[in-house]
C-alpha cells in the first residue's frame, strides 16, 4: 500500500503524488462517502490517500481517503448532486477580487468568506489589477478593504503588471498549502506564473464583449512551490451557493453580525424582522456596511439550491 496526496482530479482519474515525488495515475475503488457528504467529487485535490499499484500498468487504485482536517465546499451546479468540494486540507485561502475587467460581485466574496469561516480556513482577500484603479476605483478599494479589515480579514492590493505586493503574497504562501480562488479572469494564473515561473500556467485575455474572464484552469490542481508549500489553483467560478450550514446558524459566519447579536432581545433572533434586533438597529443606523447585511439576507433566503449568483 502506498500513500500520497491528490494533486489533480479530472473527474474519473486522479494524479497522486507520493512523499518521494513520484506521480501515479489512479482511479477510485467503488464509491466513497465521506462524513455523509453527497458530492460530485468525493475525492478532491488535497486529499491524502492510500492506494495500491498495478505492477503491469503502473496505474493505482485508491482504497482509502485519510481523514481530512478541513475542506471548502459549495453548492454544485449539477442539480442531481448536493455539493462540490473545491479542495481539502488547506492552510489558507487567497480570494482574488477585481474591481474592473472583470468586476467581482461583492456578494460572491461574502459567500466565499462564509464557506471558509465555517471550516476555519483563514482568508486573505487579494484585490488584483490595482494598476487599473481610477480615483473612483481606489476609493472603492479603500472602502471595501476597510470593511473587511475591520472584521478580521487581511486585504492586499496587487498588480501583476507593476509587481506591487507580489513579494508580500509570496511570503505569506511560503511553507503553506494555499488555495487560490476567484472568478474567471481575475489573474490567478498570471500571479502564479510570477511566483513560480517554471509552472508556466496558461492565461487568457478578458472577453471584450462581456467583460468576463475565460476559463483557463479546467480542473483544480496542486503545485509544489520551490520556496516550500503548495498552491491549489482552481477553475474560475461565478456562483457560490452555501451548503451544510443551518439557517439558524448563518449569522455566526458574519463576524460583525455575530458580535452585534449579543444585544438582541431573543436568543433565536434571525436578524431579519424580529423585534428589538440589535443587528437591524445597527444596519438602520449605518453602523454596519449595507452590502454585508444584504449579503446576509441573500444567503438566508437561499432555498432548494436556488441562489442569485
Amino acid at each position: 500500500m502506498k500513500k500520497g496526496i491528490v494533486i489533480k482530479s479530472t473527474g474519473r482519474w486522479y494524479n497522486v503524488r507520493t512523499p518521494e515525488g513520484d506521480i501515479y495515475n489512479c482511479a477510485a475503488k467503488g464509491r466513497f462517502r465521506m462524513d455523509g457528504i453527497r458530492s460530485t467529487n468525493p475525492i478532491s485535490v488535497g486529499d491524502n490517500v492510500e492506494f495500491i499499484l498495478d505492477e503491469t500498468s503502473q496505474n493505482g487504485l485508491i482504497k482509502t481517503i485519510i481523514e481530512r482536517k478541513n475542506y471548502i465546499i459549495r453548492r454544485s451546479t449539477n442539480l442531481s448532486k448536493e455539493s462540490h468540494i473545491i479542495a481539502t486540507n488547506i492552510d489558507q485561502a487567497l480570494l482574488f477580487v477585481t474591481l474592473v475587467n472583470p468586476k467581482t460581485n461583492i456578494e460572491f466574496v461574502d459567500r466565499f468568506l462564509v464557506a471558509a469561516r465555517a471550516y476555519r480556513i483563514p482568508v486573505t482577500i487579494i484585490f488584483n489589477k490595482c494598476d487599473l484603479f481610477t480615483d473612483e476605483l481606489k476609493e472603492d478599494y479603500l472602502y471595501y478593504s476597510h470593511c473587511y479589515k475591520s472584521i478580521g480579514y487581511d486585504c492586499i492590493e496587487t498588480s501583476t503588471v507593476t509587481g506591487e505586493n507580489i513579494d508580500r503574497v509570496k511570503e505569506i504562501m511560503k511553507d503553506k498549502v494555499t488555495l487560490l480562488s476567484g472568478n474567471s479572469g481575475v489573474g490567478k494564473s498570471t500571479l502564479i506564473n510570477l511566483i513560480e515561473p517554471t509552472l508556466d500556467l496558461k492565461t487568457s485575455e478578458i472577453s471584450d464583449a462581456h467583460k468576463t474572464g475565460k476559463h483557463t484552469t479546467t480542473f483544480s490542481e496542486m503545485f509544489p512551490l520551490t520556496m516550500g508549500g503548495y498552491i491549489i489553483d482552481t477553475p474560475g467560478i461565478r456562483g457560490f451557493g452555501i451548503v451544510h450550514i443551518e439557517r439558524e446558524e448563518m449569522y455566526h459566519f458574519f463576524p460583525e453580525i455575530f458580535s452585534l447579536s449579543k444585544g438582541c432581545k431573543f436568543n433565536n433572533c434571525l436578524h431579519i424582522n424580529e423585534p428589538n434586533c440589535a443587528v437591524k438597529k445597527a444596519y438602520n443606523n449605518s453602523e454596519i456596511p449595507p452590502f454585508r447585511y444584504e449579503s446576509y439576507l441573500s444567503v438566508m433566503s437561499d432555498q432548494e439550491g436556488k441562489y442569485r449568483l
